[in-house]
This record gives structure tokens, C-alpha cells and sequence, in this order.
């Protein structure tokens, strides 16, 4: 298509797009307008048989009373009968009540008004035996008579109940629709509008899709141009009529076709713009091509280096890790290497216990003292027991396989830390005291890991208090949340913010490398836990807190 013709049949296709969504909605708009109006007008026949039925009802009960046979035969007050019917209309909103003899004579009145009725078609249907409706002597009113028999079965009157129009219409002035009544000369007999009294408007019929629409002139609260609808009422031989305003539908569809038309104007400029930048995109594409080939080329140039580079990366991270892996396990021999001395004393006193115990024992057997052997050999038993804990706390600190986070019971890692350090806090005279816990306190973390953390801080504690008077170690441990804390009465903590990098110490050139507080956190991060250092003013304070175990492992 020519740039020229785009414009043309874009506006052409919106016309008839917009011309479509019109005719559609406005037939929708008006098939619900239809079935809202037909609801309101039966409706309106609804209330209006509703307001007449009641005067019929009354009639029928008050035929039924035996006062009125003995008014009409004239044994009863006549006065008082006046007052009784007067009392039942003022109760029941109707216009008059009226006690009639057969030929029309008026025995008693509610308003009091005694003037003979004759000729009247309700009459007639009453003294037949059945019940009459009609228009009212006067006035704009309808009469329900009902028959009145005697004794003998034979009727003898009537009452008949006039209830007012005008007096059912006033209700009705605040409906938003025109509603009008008519009878079968086509005259109005009921409406909610006061121009319509009068008779029929002025229509013209202009159907639209199948409706009933007609041009109306009826002044300015009937609708110029209503959808028209009725409904007959054969028991009261009416047809009931309604006008519809159509201008709201009207303006729905026409909001709608101007929406749909430029909508498709928008979307033809839209096109327009498309293919005009289709076009220099095209003029564009070989000169883009090009470039992306030459960009190709040093990507890939360039993902050949990365390549390389990454694979150096990874060779890297785990040379770290197994740097890492060294350091930790250098640590703790180190650690080892520290404590030996203080650990062959651990170890030389027991066994030299053991082997006087058992040349003691043996004496003792070849003298027949058996019961002095037998006490020898169960304190063999508890120093062969000693030194197999010793050991088996070394062998645990010294093991290299890293732990997975498991439910560990930190009162058992206190326990194995102070026996390993045993020998060396009380060669440098520390005083040692606790502060547990009632109870087992369990956390997420690994016995030997978590030994070692501790082992080293309580190292760290011995060494800072090598030149102090007051030597106090002091070991705390809190439940909520699992918390190990370790205090000294040391110098304190020079920069208690760099105590945990690698190689930072404050111990002299030789005797240590600056990598156990490092070690620690990164064991204890390993967990999920933290640790901290501080100053106390006494000196320094370390706190290890560690997660508390799940609640599906506690239970």
C-alpha cells in the first residue's frame, strides 16, 4: 500500500468500525432498556392492583358484616352506620363508602353524602350476586360494590368502596419513568405524570431495530423520543403503557463509536509510524549487520580469554581452600606443639601412678592380700580411664576432616577445652571459674571445631595474663541464646575491630602467627554463629553465639 492511500483507508475502515460499534451498542442499550422497563411496568400493574384490590377486599368484608343487613332492613342506627363506614375509609384511604339498597338508594355514607345512585354498572353486577367495579358517580374514582344478602339468601344491598385516582397517583410522582393506564376508548385513567391526563400523547412511531421508538410530545418530563411498552390487564380492563427515555442509550453508543473510531485512527497513525521506521530499519539493517560482525568477532576473541581466565579463577579458589584447609589444621598442631610439655605431664603422671599401683598389686598377691590387690587395680582402672580421656580429646582436637553443623552439647566442648588446657593454666597460675547453665545446652556446631575455637581462646586468655597479678579466667555459658563467653583479666584488646584478621597479633615476633582468632571466626561463621571481642576494663571478653537447634531436632 502507497503512503498516499494509508491515510485514506484509515479513515474510511474508523467511519465504518465506528458506524458498527453504533448500531451494535445502541441495540444492546435498548434490549436492556426493554427488560429494565418491563420489569418497572409490571411492576406499576402489580401496585396498582394491589392499591384496588384493597378496596374490593373491604367491600367484600363489610357485605360480610351482619350490621349492614340490619341497616339496610333499618333495625339498626342509621347515624351510627354513618360513623362506622366513615372510620373504616378514614382507615383504609378510600374517598367514600356507600350502603345502597337494590334501586340505588343510599341507606348510609362515610362522607355523609345520601344522593340515590341509579345506573351505575357496578350497581347492576351487585344486585345480580356478584362483585361490580367501575368509574365513580363523580369524579376521577373507581367503585368495587360487593352484594349484601339476607336472611333469605336473597340480596338486599350493597356496599361499594370509591377510592380516589388521584390519591393512588400521588405515590407515584418520583418514578423516574412515564407510566400511564388506559381504558378500552383508548382515554388515560391512571398516570404519574399530569400531562398525560388529558388523553394519549402526540405520537410518532420511528422504530429502530425491531423497537418500538416513538417521537413524543408531551411537555418537559416525558421523554421527546421513548422506547414505548405495555402490558394488558384484562381484570381490569386496562392496558398498562410505559415511555422510556432513550437519549442515555444513545449516548452510550455514540461515546462508544467515537471510542472505536479513534481508537482505529490512533492505531492507522501507529502503522503509519511502523512502517515508516520499518523502512529506515531496513535502509539501516546492512550498515548494523556489518557491525555486528566485526563485535562477533572480538566477542568471541574476548570469551576465549574469559575462559581462560575463569579456569585460572577456580585453579586458584581451591589452591585457597586448601591453603585454608592447612591453616586450620596448622593451628591446631601448633596448638598441640604449645601444650606438649603440660600434655606429657598429663599423661607421665598417670602412667607412673599405674606401674607403682601395679608392683604394689603384685605384692600384694604374693602376701595373699587380696582385698589391698583388688583396691590397686581399681584405681588402675580410674587413671588408665583418665589417660584414655586425654588422648582421646588430643586425637579429636587434632583431626583434620572438616564437621557439618550438628546438635552439639557445648557443656561437653567446655569440659574437653578445659581438661586439654588443664596442664597450662595451672603452670601459669590461672584461676579458673565457671559459670554453666542449669542443664544441657545444646546449639547447631561441632564438638572438635567448636573445641578448638575455645582452646584457642582460652590460650590467648593464659598468654595475655602471663605478666598480670590477678590471674582470673572466667567461662560463662547462657541457653537463650546458646552463648559462650571467655574473659581474662589481661592488658586488654588493642583494636578490638582488627582482632580477627588474618595475622593481626600483639604477641612478640616467634610466638604465634595472627591466624587463630582468624581461624575461629571463620570456624564459628562456618556454623552459622558469631563471635565478638571486646574490652571490659579489666580486660578482654570473647563471646561465641551459635544457633539454637531446630525445633524438629529438639523434639
Amino acid at each position: 500500500m502507497s503512503r498516499a492511500l494509508l491515510p485514506i483507508a484509515t479513515l474510511l475502515g474508523a467511519a465504518l468500525l465506528a458506524g458498527l460499534v453504533w448500531w451494535v451498542t445502541l441495540g444492546q442499550a435498548l434490549a436492556q432498556l426493554e427488560a429494565k422497563g418491563r420489569s418497572d411496568l409490571s411492576l406499576a400493574a402489580d401496585r396498582l392492583m394491589l392499591e384496588l384490590q384493597r378496596s374490593r377486599d373491604l367491600a367484600v368484608l363489610l357485605a360480610a358484616d351482619p350490621r349492614a343487613r340490619a341497616w339496610l332492613s333499618g333495625e339498626g342506627d342509621l347515624d351510627q352506620a354513618g360513623a362506622a363506614l366513615r372510620g373504616f375509609a378514614d382507615r383504609a384511604g378510600a374517598s367514600d363508602i356507600l350502603l345502597l339498597q337494590r334501586d340505588g338508594t343510599v341507606v348510609a355514607a362515610a362522607t355523609g353524602r345520601l344522593a340515590p345512585v341509579a345506573g351505575a354498572s357496578w350497581l347492576d353486577r351487585a344486585g345480580q350476586g356478584a362483585l361490580g367495579f367501575g368509574p365513580a358517580p363523580e369524579g376521577r374514582a373507581v367503585t368495587h360494590a360487593a352484594p349484601v344478602f339476607g336472611p333469605s339468601g336473597k340480596v338486599t344491598g350493597a356496599v361499594a368502596v370509591t377510592r380516589s385516582l388521584s390519591g393512588i397517583e400521588s405515590g407515584w410522582r418520583g418514578e423516574p419513568q412515564a407510566i400511564y393506564f388506559t381504558d378500552a376508548a383508548g382515554d388515560v385513567v391512571v398516570s404519574n405524570r399530569e400531562e398525560l391526563l388529558g388523553g394519549p400523547p402526540r405520537q410518532e412511531l420511528t422504530p429502530i431495530q425491531g423497537f418500538d421508538i416513538r417521537r413524543v410530545d408531551a411537555g418537559r418530563y416525558v421523554p421527546d423520543h421513548a422506547l414505548h411498552l405495555e402490558l394488558p390487564l384484562p381484570t381490569l380492563d386496562l392496558l398498562a403503557e410505559l415511555l422510556l427515555d432513550i437519549a442515555p442509550a444513545k449516548q452510550l453508543a455514540q461515546a462508544r463509536a467515537l471510542a472505536a473510531g479513534a481508537g482505529l485512527l490512533v492505531l492507522g497513525a501507529l502503522l503509519a509510524v511502523l512502517w515508516e521506521r520499518r523502512r529506515r530499519l531496513a535502509r539501516d539493517n546492512a550498515a548494523l549487520e556489518d557491525r555486528v560482525a566485526r563485535r562477533t568477532r572480538d566477542l568471541q576473541a574476548a570469551n576465549r580469554q574469559l575462559t581462560a581466565e575463569i579456569g585460572e579463577r577456580r585453579e586458584a579458589e581451591a589452591a585457597l581452600k586448601r591453603a585454608q584447609s592447612e591453616l586450620v589444621q596448622a593451628g591446631k598442631l601448633s596448638a598441640l606443639g604449645q601444650m606438649s610439655a603440660g600434655i606429657s605431664h598429663e599423661l607421665n603422671q598417670p602412667l607412673m601412678a599405674i606401674r607403682s599401683f601395679a608392683q604394689n598389686g603384685a605384692t600384694f598377691l604374693e602376701r595373699g592380700r587380696t582385698e589391698a590387690a583388688a583396691d590397686n587395680l581399681a584405681k588402675i582402672g580410674m587413671l588408665a580411664h583418665r589417660a584414655g580421656r586425654i588422648i582421646r580429646n588430643l586425637r579429636a582436637f587434632a583431626r583434620a576432616e572438616p564437621e557439618p553443623a550438628v546438635e552439639t552439647d557445648l557443656s561437653a566442648v567446655i569440659e574437653a577445652a578445659l581438661e586439654i588446657t588443664e596442664t597450662r593454666r595451672r603452670e601459669a597460675g590461672i584461676e579458673t571459674r565457671l559459670d554453666l547453665a542449669p542443664g544441657p545446652v545444646r546449639a547447631m556446631g561441632g564438638e572438635v571445631r567448636l573445641g578448638q575455637v575455645l582452646v584457642n581462646l582460652i590460650s590467648n586468655a593464659v598468654d595475655a595474663m602471663a605478666e598480670r597479678e590477678t590471674r582470673l579466667l572466667e567461662i560463662a555459658l547462657e541457653a537463650d541464646p546458646p552463648r559462650i563467653t571467655v574473659r581474662d583479666t589481661g592488658p586488654g584488646l588493642d583494636s578490638p575491630e582488627h582482632v580477627f584478621d588474618p595475622f593481626y597479633t600483639t604477641k612478640e615476633v616467634g610466638a604465634g602467627l595472627g591466624l587463630g582468632l582468624s581461624i575461629s571466626y571463620g570456624i564459628v561463621s562456618g556454623f552459622g554463629g558469631t563471635i565478638r571481642g571486646r574490652n571490659t576494663g579489666t580486660g578482654a571478653e570473647f563471646t561465641v553465639t551459635l544457633p539454637p537447634i531446630a525445633a524438629e531436632a529438639a523434639g
